[in-house]
């Protein structure tokens, strides 16, 4: 099936999507690394380096599963989906966009009423010197974000771009194992003139 090309929009997103999840993970490992470092060679630490890294991977995670609906990374089970002809894939790809696009919105809706009661209430994060509600932003962005995917992903289907929102994993697999130039060889290389393996 033809892959359409993002639209302007699209492509910031997808630009600010990877950007995002790229500075996260380098700034997890970082500071991660940093405290085992402090820990075990000056046997001291920060105080603050576990709750900041269980932020940065809360905002990975919560911006990873808006970026996994669009690389088609998302695994399920869908053997008695593929039984059926691709326009029955498709209805219930279309149902499964409906039913994300239910549950993020009534996820939207909470999570934003959520960090708002946090933004009023003023309170501070327990070790980091800021504001609960800063951390806790990615919550309604991550939706929003999801939410946008679901979206594009339910265009797709309905233009017969694709038909689920799930990965393939065995066509990717076979499309992987083609694409390989320098394979190694399944059985080892016999030494000329020997019937024996090289070791």
């Amino acid at each position: 099936m033809a892959q359409a090309r993002p639209s302007s929009i699209g492509r910031l997103v997808n630009d600010v999507e990877e950007g995002v999840i790229a500075l996260l993970f380098a700034a997890m490992t970082l500071v991660s690394f940093s405290q085992v470092v402090a820990r075990y060679v000056f046997n001291a630490g920060f105080v603050w380096a576990l709750e900041l890294t269980v932020y940065l991977f809360a905002w990975l995670v919560l911006f990873g599963m808006s970026y996994g609906i669009k690389v088609h990374a998302h695994l399920g089970i869908d053997a008695l989906v593929k039984l059926f002809s691709s326009a029955v894939q498709r209805i219930f790809g279309l149902l499964v966009v409906a039913a994300g696009l239910i549950y993020g919105t009534i996820m939207l809706i909470g999570s934003w009423d959520y960090v708002s009661k946090l933004f009023q209430i003023g309170i501070e994060s327990e070790d980091l010197p800021i504001p609960q509600w800063v951390p806790m932003a990615i919550l309604p962005i991550g939706v929003a974000l999801l939410l946008f995917r679901l979206a594009q992903a339910g265009v797709r289907i309905w233009r017969g771009e694709q038909r689920s929102l799930l990965a393939d994993e065995a066509q990717h697999t076979i499309e992987d194992f083609l694409a390989l130039d320098d394979r190694e060889p399944l059985a080892p290389r016999l030494p000329a003139g020997t019937g024996e393996p090289r070791r």
